[in-house]
């Protein structure tokens, strides 16, 4: 058994199926970095467009030049700005159509705003849990490697006749790097995902507050 105890070499004198366990580790923990900073940056988007589009909303500005705005736009709509569209289009196509009941009117727009809140609750909620199973299965795939590692290892030292710590050290080592590199693709995942869903259920409840808050406002214009 090779006594070098560099970490390429550990990798690269374990068994095939240690070898298996910390490549799938290494791009379970590189997918996980990735999804991480995507979604560090579409939620700090969803929070600035949020704040900006609410205070579009409540400046006093007519809801049919925002609406209008919103539409002249060539970028995708999101979070609150697509929840208004919605809602706002189907009051106001339910509204030109005539004989149709002020509640009647108000209730197709909030069907509508739900609809697009649905569609913004599976954008945020995406990939987090894929996060949610890095975290909470890597450690057991590292720790399968590690034991398969060490079991290799003892195996190895039944057909000599005198075992010394220095032929079971490099086998032991190779093996741990395994549990060590579960560690490192879980730890950031729980991490991450702990703090992403808490951002991600104050944006829902955020954009649940302001489909109550339009539909009353669109309740009041349906009277009027």
């Amino acid at each position: 058994m090779n006594n070098d105890l560099s970490m390429f070499s550990l990798i690269a004198e374990a068994s095939l199926v240690v070898q298996l366990v910390m490549l799938l580790l290494l791009l379970v923990s590189i997918a996980s970095w990735t999804i991480i900073i995507q979604k560090w940056r579409i939620l700090k988007e969803e929070r600035e467009e949020a704040a900006l589009f609410e205070g579009r909303f409540w400046s006093g500005i007519d809801l049919v030049d925002l609406y209008r705005q919103l539409e002249s736009q060539e970028t995708e709509r999101n979070g609150l700005s697509a929840i208004f569209e919605a809602g706002f289009g189907e009051f106001a196509r339910l509204r030109k159509q005539g004989g149709v009941e002020p509640m009647a009117v108000v209730e197709g727009a909030q069907r509508s705003m739900r609809v697009a809140l649905s569609r913004e609750i599976d954008k945020l909620e995406e990939n987090l849990s894929f996060l949610a199973t890095v975290g909470s299965t890597s450690p057991y795939v590292g720790l399968f490697g590690t034991v398969w590692g060490i079991m290799n290892s003892f195996r190895a030292l039944g057909g000599t006749q005198q075992a010394t710590l220095g032929m079971v050290a490099p086998g032991i080592a190779e093996a741990l790097i395994a549990t060590a590199m579960g560690l490192f693709a879980a730890i950031p995942a729980v991490v991450a995902y702990n703090r992403y869903a808490n951002e991600v259920e104050r944006l829902i409840n955020h954009y649940e507050t302001f489909l109550e808050e339009f539909s009353t406002l669109l309740q009041r214009q349906a009277h009027a």
